[in-house]
């Protein structure tokens, strides 16, 4: 029997710092904090040697302390996106809610997210079938993901 892995996410961007945070306030993770023994990234990235220049390629952002979820993983890289996502998120902002509330629920995550940077795409309205509704959005680079 294969046994349970960790997942990591891993985002490509241009603005590391930006990207961290923006998907913090989505999903109510923090930046992952430096090891133990150094008071700041800045300490331990000064002791690692590693040089001003290379400071803001990367960040991470894990869930509350005791909290499950994949940690993401950001990493600053030279060119811009360029075509839809092969593989997105789903941000679960209205698990459970059906109907008229939900819509309103998932719109109403919509425009604080908007309000960070993010864009609404599309708004699929439920229908009496197979569709609950959600809203198609995509973070400040570009990158798509669904409130659903």
């Amino acid at each position: 029997m294969t046994r349970l892995r960790e997942v990591q996410v891993t985002i490509d961007c241009a603005d590391v710092d930006a990207q961290a945070t923006f998907w913090c306030e989505v999903l109510g993770y923090r930046l992952e904090p430096p090891p133990g023994e150094f008071a700041s990234w800045d300490d331990a990235l000064d002791a690692w040697g590693v040089p001003e220049s290379e400071r803001h390629t990367r960040s991470a952002a894990v869930p509350p302390e005791g909290e499950p979820g994949p940690r993401l993983f950001f990493q600053a890289v030279p060119e811009p996106k360029t075509a839809k996502n092969r593989l997105h998120l789903d941000v679960r902002a209205a698990p459970g809610l059906r109907g008229e509330e939900r819509m309103a629920t998932l719109q109403a995550e919509s425009d604080r997210l908007v309000a960070l940077g993010a864009r609404q795409v599309r708004r699929v309205e439920a229908d009496d079938a197979m569709e609950a509704g959600f809203i198609w959005m995509e973070d400040p680079e570009g990158n798509e993901f669904c409130l659903d």
